[in-house]
C-alpha cells in the first residue's frame, strides 16, 4: 500500500508540472500574439521588419533582367494591388524607365543594396560600401523617401541592422517565402504565397530568373482577395509601430 503511494504521490507531481508548463506555454504563445516580442535584432538596437498587423505585403526584389517586371506591373496596375519592389541599384541605374513606372503607379520602392552582396559574410567597410552606392544611385534617379532595405541574399547580421539603420533605413525581411526562384511550377508558388495571413510580408521576385511568377500572380492576387486580405506596402503595414522583429546572434 505504501508503495502503491509513493508511486501515486510521483504521478501527482509529475502531473501537476506537465499542467503547469502546459499553463506557461500557452500563455508565452498568446502573449506572442498580442505583444511585439524583437526579432531579427538586439535587445536595444535596430530591428528588421519580417512581420506587421495589418493587410498583407507583396514584395518584389529585382536584382537583374527586364523580361518580367514590366508583366507584373501590368498586372498588379489592372489588379489596383500597390506592391513594395526592392530593387538593387545597379539594376535600377540599367532601368531607369522600370524605376519610373514602378514609381508613378503608386508602388513603394526600397533598396536591395548595390550589388548581389551577402551581407553576412562581409566586413562592415563592403556593407556600408554597397548601401552608400545603392542610395547614391537612387539619388541620382530622382526616387525620394526611400525608408526600406532589404539584404541582397536575405542574409544578414547585426552589423548590416547597425549599418542599414544609420543610414535611415528599416532592414525588411520576409514571414512567407514563395520560394518562385527555383521555378517549382506556379501552382506551388501560388500555394505558398497564399498561405500569407493579416500581417505577412510575402517574398516574390521580378527578377528573370523567376520565369514563373509572372503566371502565378493573377491567382494569387484573387485568392489572398478572398481571405479578405487588404493589400499595402511594407510602410503602410507598420506604420503604427506593430512591426515584429527578430533577435540576431
Amino acid at each position: 500500500m505504501n508503495f502503491f503511494y509513493v508511486l501515486n504521490s510521483k504521478s501527482l507531481k509529475q502531473f501537476a508540472l506537465i499542467v503547469v508548463v502546459s499553463f506557461f506555454t500557452a500563455w508565452f504563445l498568446y502573449v506572442e500574439n498580442i505583444v511585439q516580442i524583437p526579432v531579427f535584432s538586439s535587445k536595444d538596437g535596430p530591428k528588421a521588419v519580417y512581420k506587421g498587423e495589418k493587410g498583407v505585403a507583396l514584395t518584389f526584389n529585382i536584382g537583374w533582367g527586364d523580361k518580367n517586371a514590366e508583366p507584373i506591373l501590368d498586372i498588379l496596375k489592372e489588379e489596383k494591388v500597390n506592391a513594395t519592389f526592392f530593387l538593387a541599384g545597379a539594376w535600377a541605374e540599367r532601368h531607369p524607365e522600370l524605376v519610373s513606372r514602378i514609381s508613378k503607379e503608386g508602388h513603394e520602392i526600397g533598396i536591395l543594396g548595390y550589388d548581389y552582396v551577402d551581407y553576412s559574410e562581409v566586413k562592415d567597410e563592403k556593407i556600408s560600401q554597397d548601401v552608400s552606392k545603392a542610395k547614391t544611385a537612387f539619388e541620382k534617379l530622382k526616387v525620394d523617401n526611400i525608408l526600406l532595405a532589404r539584404a541582397p541574399t536575405g542574409h544578414f547580421n547585426q552589423s548590416a541592422l547597425t549599418i542599414t539603420d544609420q543610414y535611415h533605413y528599416t532592414l525588411v525581411h520576409w514571414s512567407i517565402d514563395s520560394k518562385d526562384w527555383t521555378n517549382p511550377g506556379s501552382q506551388q508558388i501560388i500555394k505558398k504565397a497564399t498561405s500569407a495571413k493579416k500581417g505577412d510580408i510575402v517574398l516574390l521576385h521580378a527578377s528573370d530568373s523567376a520565369k514563373q511568377t509572372v503566371k502565378a500572380l493573377p491567382e494569387i492576387i484573387e485568392k489572398l482577395q478572398k481571405k479578405n486580405l487588404k493589400f499595402v506596402t511594407v510602410s503602410e503595414m507598420i506604420s503604427n509601430a506593430d512591426s515584429k522583429s527578430k533577435e540576431v546572434h
